[in-house]
């Protein structure tokens, strides 16, 4: 991996988890935080989308990165969520 693409890689996961924080009240876990939890819910959305048939394409490759990234790090914080009440 080239630097460009890392430095891809962690600001698609920075977004996703930062809009994943707004979206998921009561979640916000700082810059670090926010790329680690976009980066889990990007290979969580890779993995579990194609195996229910839920796969597209937005306008670019890297909106829709960080749509998929956006929809896995909802899902993730969902799990934290339900982890922390229990």
């Amino acid at each position: 991996m080239t630097a460009t693409g890392l430095l891809v890689f962690l600001l698609v996961g920075a977004i996703a988890g930062w809009l994943a924080g707004l979206i998921v009240r009561g979640f916000g876990f700082g810059l670090i935080g926010n790329i680690v939890v976009g980066i889990i819910g990007a290979f969580l959305a890779g993995w579990l989308l194609p195996m229910l048939g839920l796969s597209f394409t937005m306008v670019s490759p890297l909106v829709t990165s960080i749509v998929y990234a956006l929809i896995g790090a909802i899902i993730l914080l969902a799990i934290i969520g339900v982890v922390k009440r229990a």
